[in-house]
């Protein structure tokens, strides 16, 4: 490989067809004394093309289609010319520089594009790299192998994937700890099986765990393929809002009620208004329910059109099946009666839109009050396609303020465009898969952390169950890779019509 040129952080590589370099792979450049170097990323290749070629292969292409007889060529000068007409260029993002075995994100100088050598960098010796400039993943060939702890100690591996060469893609729990996450790609890329590794491994290192389940297939993290019960079975609670997810009132209290009526319900602020005199006054008489608090609207002297506001969502809260007089479940105790770890699922795939708009609000308010006062510790959230019910109302303010208070979010979505930029701007890793609509990719381009190009180019060639990994977790080194088989059961696949029908031929007429 030889360097053709460079333009601001981009490096032009010459390279032949033998050479086996490929979209994401990492690149060495280094001076002939090899105390410096820089580490650059192949985003896109291409072939060489110059006139003169362009003619000569033209050339040929007509001498071989008018000539019948085999030509002779004993210097064998074809065989140069068919090297010469595959060579390639890579187009390169550079990342970082390396002096002395350090690895630095700043890159002063430039190569020699004479004496300078151009090899690829394996994974583990990356991970070294990596490992040199700070806190970064980890990448080995087992669990452990080639991880130093730099700077904060990391003892809580996470094993993802692999890389092209099969080598295991390891980050670490404490780099998901306090951020902000987003796994995106089209349907059927691999999204959730890269969540649910994820979700296990954080459940064995003790972790508190609430998904937001909108298919129901997370249930399957209790069970191993065989039908066993998993490794962290023990730990993993169904909840199903109406059945056994049920609040009282009296336990919820003002505040996630209003932020449910204002943002799921859409009440007015007049009808709230005289909502929460009502519940004061059956407050003080000890006499809180939903049939009280339907009975009171009913008499209560008001303007007829806020009676009738209340009535309408009162009578949404009472059908929703969210609300009990008695026995709901409190999140404090869930997490009591569970001092290991726990992985709460609330399974919404038979909810309606509006019911489930009521359980994230309820849910989330409640958290981030029990937070606030230091009831429970910091949790982490996982919100299954978001994009169902993904609100700027209230989503960008409890994304800002969750991460003070403990809430550490992971958006999975197949609609990128579903998430405001406010959202994107404060996200500090995202796990992309495969997307190819124009659109999806302008979406996430602009709002990654690294170049739009490299984002569009492969993204856009990714394989099914390989994703491209962005942010700290890899130490603001883009990887890619290809996802890892959870160990546990996997709902949620694709239910199909003809999958087990037997094909018969149409009766003949």
């Amino acid at each position: 490989m030889r360097i053709i040129s460079k333009e601001r952080d981009e490096i032009i590589l010459l390279a032949l067809h033998s050479e086996e370099i490929g979209k994401g792979d990492y690149l060495l450049i280094e001076d002939l004394d090899g105390k410096r170097g820089l580490l650059v990323q192949v985003y896109d290749e291409e072939y060489h093309n110059t006139q003169s070629l362009l003619e000569d292969m033209i050339r040929d292409e007509v001498v071989n289609a008018a000539s019948r007889c085999n030509p002779y060529d004993p210097l064998e000068i074809g065989d140069i010319a068919r090297i010469v007409r595959d060579a390639r260029l890579l187009r390169c993002k550079i990342r970082a520089s390396v002096e002395d075995d350090r690895l630095s994100y700043t890159a002063s100088w430039l190569p020699s594009r004479v004496s300078s050598r151009i090899r690829r960098v394996d994974m583990l010796e990356l991970n070294s790299l990596i490992q040199s400039g700070g806190r970064a993943s980890g990448i080995g060939r087992g669990r452990g192998e080639g991880m130093v702890t730099i700077d904060t100690p990391k003892m809580r591996p996470i094993e993802i994937g692999y890389s092209k060469d099969g080598e295991t893609i390891t980050i670490y729990a404490e780099d998901l700890d306090g951020k902000l996450n987003l796994i995106t790609g089209k349907k059927g890329s691999g999204k959730s099986h890269l969540a649910k590794s994820i979700i296990k491994s954080l459940a064995e290192y003790g972790a508190y765990i609430f998904v937001l389940d909108l298919n129901n297939e997370y249930l399957g993290l209790a069970w191993r393929h065989d039908g066993g019960k998993s490794s962290i079975g023990d730990k993993v609670l169904f909840l199903e809002p109406g059945r056994g997810l049920r609040f009282t009132l009296d336990y919820l209290g003002k505040g996630p009620i209003a932020s449910m009526l204002k943002y799921a319900l859409e009440i007015p602020a007049a009808s709230l208004r005289e909502f929460f005199r009502i519940w004061d006054t059956l407050v003080s008489r000890n006499r809180l329910s939903i049939s009280n608090l339907i009975e009171s609207v009913a008499g209560w002297r008001s303007n007829e059109l806020v009676k009738d506001a209340l009535a309408s969502r009162l009578h949404t809260m009472l059908t929703s099946g969210l609300f009990t007089d008695s026995n709901g479940v409190k999140v404090e105790d869930i997490i009591r009666e569970r001092s290991n770890g726990a992985i709460a699922i609330i399974g919404m795939g038979k909810t309606t839109p509006v019911v489930r708009r009521m359980t994230v609000e309820l849910l989330l308010s409640k958290l981030v009050e029990l937070l606030e006062q230091g009831k429970i510790p910091p949790i982490f959230l996982f919100a299954e396609e978001a994009h169902l019910y993904l609100r700027d109302t209230y989503w960008e303010d409890i994304v800002t303020r969750m991460r003070h208070f403990g809430v550490f979010t992971t958006f999975i979505t197949n609609q990128p465009d579903a998430i405001s930029d406010s959202i994107y701007r404060q996200l500090d890793n995202i796990f992309l898969f495969n997307f190819t609509n124009e659109n999806d990719l302008e979406k996430i381009a602009r709002a990654s952390m690294i170049d739009a190009e490299s984002v569009k180019s492969i993204v856009r060639t990714l394989p099914a169950k390989h994703c491209m990994v962005i942010g700290s977790v890899v130490n603001n080194l883009p990887l890619v890779m290809m996802t890892m088989q959870p160990e546990v059961l996997m709902l949620g696949e694709t239910k199909r019509f003809f999958s087990n029908k037997r094909i018969s031929t149409p009766p003949s007429s």
